[in-house]
């Protein structure tokens, strides 16, 4: 199934690499993003981040943006993966899973025998193996018949909605490496908001093609932590070394994982005088991020979660979906008040050089902050 041959890193271009110290106490990091379009393209692509699909996949046989790391024909058959999955009445979140699963398997190539270093006799864009029952080698190699096919066998997954992308296409796929499928999956987000106008950012598991608002997942598999308007914004001119946003809500309010991921950190953040005391209220000035969960998502996204008013309810190597609920608003550590502080790091870097401003971030994933719904 899986087709076993090395591949370099694809689609990454760095957003920002900025310097400045944590106001919660803590460190902070930076990361890299992939940008899909060309220099021609560009626009398109930036239109289509804040668009929900509304229009539609494009025609395969249309003429089609480009992509930085894709030839046409790769774009043709991401279209053509849309497209087939339109067809069949799929939500969008299950174009995603398909095309990061094509883009792992084949890098959207529609790949005939390759002799010694196939796979057994896996073929197609999704290295599906006659041998198997997947269908004729002359089959599987039709794009839009290997697309039928993968999404036919997605569809038998129970609660492949929910999952992380990687799960659900190695439920489908039974691959030899099933992490793999995780990094792709901000890249083919970009690849089904460039092909169809935006369509990871509507809501995932809905033919609707609205919008995602409070509390519902995106196509792109991200969601708000909390339902609130932002307050303090990052680094802003009186809090320069201020890494994160503030979303103001009430104490016990409770805070969802933004996006599927697992673990990293739990914990109660010590203060400027190493005390750890998050079972109480803070104050400005105390320092420390009080009690905090880390989570480290595909394409190693990081982001953090500060100021809990109890133990969060996860812990440390425990895999999260998005929309689970990791604890509850809180006021310990550095705060003025019950609200929650929220971080996203590009690379898996926790120090304040991989701090992105969340306010894009999210917008970019179909999940705006302060969206009240």
């Amino acid at each position: 199934m899986t087709f076993r041959r090395p591949r370099k890193a694809v689609l990454l271009v760095a957003l920002v690499a900025t310097l400045a110290l944590m106001c919660c106490g803590g460190s902070v990091a930076i990361l890299l993003f992939g940008e899909l379009a060309d220099d021609n393209s560009q626009s398109n692509l930036n239109s289509a981040a804040f668009d929900c699909g509304q229009g539609g996949p494009i025609d395969a046989n249309a003429k089609l943006p480009k992509a930085r790391e894709y030839g046409a024909q790769q774009v043709r058959n991401a279209a053509v993966i849309i497209n087939v999955g339109s067809k069949l009445k799929l939500p969008p979140r299950a174009w995603v899973i398909a095309v990061a699963t094509a883009m792992q398997e084949s890098r959207l190539s529609n790949l005939g025998n390759l002799g010694s270093r196939n796979d057994h006799d896996s073929l197609g864009l999704f290295q599906q193996r006659p041998s198997s029952g997947w269908g004729t080698p002359q089959e599987v190699q039709n794009p839009e018949y290997a697309a039928t096919k993968f999404y036919e066998k997605l569809k038998t997954i129970k609660g492949w909605q929910s999952m992380s992308l990687t799960r659900a296409a190695q439920a489908v796929q039974i691959s030899a490496y099933p992490d793999a499928y995780a990094k792709h999956e901000s890249a083919a987000t970009q690849m089904v908001n460039m092909l169809a106008h935006g369509a990871a950012n509507a809501v995932g598991n809905s033919l609707s093609m609205s919008c995602a608002s409070a509390g519902q997942v995106a196509a792109s598999g991200w969601t708000i932590p909390v339902k609130a308007e932002v307050g303090s914004g990052f680094r802003s001119p009186e809090r320069p070394n201020h890494q994160g946003v503030d979303l103001i809500a009430s104490r016990y309010t409770p805070i969802v994982a933004a996006a599927s991921g697992i673990v990293s950190v739990v914990k109660c953040d010590e203060d400027f005088k190493g005390r750890k005391t998050c079972d109480v209220d803070g104050y400005p000035g105390k320092g420390g991020c009080g009690w905090m969960v880390e989570i480290q998502h595909a394409g190693n996204v990081m982001t953090r979660y500060c100021h809990m008013v109890q133990h969060p309810f996860v812990k440390v190597n425990q895999k999260v979906t998005a929309g689970q609920v990791l604890g509850r608003v809180g006021t310990s550590g550095n705060s003025s008040g019950p609200h929650l502080h929220f971080e996203v790091h590009y690379n898996n870097d926790r120090s304040s050089a991989g701090a992105t401003n969340p306010v894009p971030f999210m917008q970019k994933q179909g999940a705006p902050l302060g969206n009240a719904g």
